[in-house]
């Protein structure tokens, strides 16, 4: 049984046809875990990327205008903040299929509110070299890497369609293709209102496909973040160079943090400091900028392990499901067959060299979401509903599997290194299960290490749960399997 997982398969081309026009090979089962980072547009060679950054930032700049001008009302803030994720790129956080929740209406109140702070100077920086779409991003909660690549994304749809109109002109056939009009793909200034387009594109289920160069995605974080300048903020207050406002920085910055910080607490003094001294984001915008060369190596090895993991390891995965005769027959209940995929899934990562996908360069990815994207894979052909993250009020289970409002199962994912797999393992499935009403629940905890195997067994015996047959043990250990596997 041969499964279309990713773009170049299910549309019958080579995959190097994919490679070599520079474009990433979409998963068009699930979002993959990389992103646009606008940096990478900033800072690239190619004059077309500028423009997009530039178009970019051109945008902000209505928008700081229009709301230093006058009151942006709810109807605005809709038409000019809020987007919705353009879900045909394949890209992002979603596990089961490419449905994110986009930029809705409180991306959009925070950002108008901050537009005067963040954005007043753009065009006329004094710091940095250019203006930049991710300062949101590092003076807000709760907007992250993917908050920015959805704007981003947003932002650029029109070079996207144009970009997939080239290839799908080029390498499928008429009969692959389709017209379609593509959602606020322009903004007209004159108008000041979004418009739809008309492209060619590639057809899947009804829906277009987008396709997005390889040399813009990132995969941990975009360049400039949040985290990167709260963990450095020592170092970019010691490079102001105005000799007064660095003395008031580290100054203040000595008072609003106590001795032996915890992680929170330097937080917490950070974004004091940042309130105090807005100026000093600046600083660590051109500590990004005069180190931007490193943002095109580092993306591209992380497209790279991207690509690894999750396109090249993902069809091996693929053929080993495919060689199962009756793999795909249907078990019983939801009990019967989430057992049956878990067991294979364990089989195909300890058994048949599966370990290999969780490994770069000799040392473990520790990532659960990795691991939720492979069980994924496992559920093709099944009449269960799948889903992830689904919440009763009481948090989110990994994975339930349902047959109707009395067949469910549900599934929680744990990795070994994780501090508080002990009390997860004691209270977290049996509250989701009660949230869900269902007997029924796997606990699959991964481990890559004999100290991890030995932690794992430990508190299995401390809870009374060695033997527990809702138990699912999974060694993803690289050291302990035969040489032939290391091939």
């Amino acid at each position: 049984m041969t499964l279309a997982i990713h773009f170049s398969e299910y549309f019958g081309i080579e995959a190097t046809d994919v490679e070599d026009f520079g474009a990433f090979n979409i998963s068009l089962i699930n979002d993959l875990p990389v992103f646009i980072d606008p940096f990478l547009l900033f800072n690239s060679e190619k004059p077309e990327y500028r423009e997009l950054h530039d178009s970019m930032i051109m945008y902000l700049r209505f928008l700081r205008d229009r709301s230093i001008s006058h009151t942006v009302d709810e109807g605005l803030l809709r038409a000019w903040y809020t987007f919705s994720e353009v879900r045909q790129n394949w890209l992002g956080f979603c596990k089961t299929g490419n449905r994110g929740s986009g930029l809705g209406i409180a991306f959009a109140r925070n950002l108008n509110s901050s537009l005067d702070m963040i954005f007043s100077g753009f065009g006329d920086e004094a710091v940095t070299r250019g203006s930049h779409l991710e300062k949101v991003c590092l003076v807000q909660k709760g907007v992250g890497r993917d908050n920015i690549s959805d704007f981003t994304t947003n932002l650029i749809k029109q070079f996207l369609a144009e970009y997939t109109q080239e290839f799908a002109r080029s390498f499928l056939p008429a009969d692959r293709r389709k017209l379609f009009w593509v959602s606020k793909a322009v903004f007209n200034y004159d108008t000041e209102t979004w418009q739809n387009l008309e492209f060619e594109l590639p057809e899947f289920r009804g829906d277009y496909v987008l396709l997005t160069p390889k040399d813009i995605l990132t995969r941990d974080n975009v360049w400039i973040n949040q985290s990167d300048m709260v963990d450095g903020f020592g170092q970019i207050a010691a490079s102001v160079g105005d000799a007064q406002l660095r003395s008031q920085l580290e100054n203040y910055l000595r008072k609003m943090v106590p001795e032996e910080p915890s992680g929170e607490q330097w937080k917490r003094a950070v974004f004091a400091t940042i309130r105090k001294f807005p100026e000093v984001v600046e600083y660590y915008i051109r500590l990004k900028e005069n180190t931007g060369d490193k943002a095109k190596s580092i993306s591209k090895a992380h497209v790279s392990e991207t690509e690894m993991l999750f396109i090249h390891q993902a069809l091996s995965l693929a053929g080993e499901l495919g060689s199962q005769t009756g793999f795909y027959q249907v078990a019983a209940n939801t009990l019967e067959e989430t057992r049956q995929r878990l067991l294979f899934l364990k089989s195909v990562i300890e058994d048949k060299g599966g370990y290999r996908f969780f490994f770069v360069n000799g040392k473990p990815i520790r990532r659960e979401s990795d691991l939720h994207v492979l069980f994924r894979l496992t559920w093709f052909a099944t009449p269960s509903d799948v889903s992830p993250e689904t919440n009763a009020g009481r948090g989110p289970a990994d994975f339930k599997a349902s047959r109707g409002a009395s067949d469910k199962t549900l599934v929680e994912f744990k990795l070994a290194s994780n501090k508080k797999l002990k009390r997860n393992l004691e209270r977290q499935l049996e509250i989701y299960k009660k949230a869900h009403d269902t007997e029924f629940g796997f606990k699959a905890i991964l481990f890559f290490t004999e100290a991890e195997e030995a932690k794992v067994k430990r508190i299995l015996g401390e809870l009374g749960m060695l033997d527990d047959q809702y138990v699912i043990l999974i060694d993803g250990r690289d050291d302990n399997k035969p040489s032939a596997s290391r091939a």
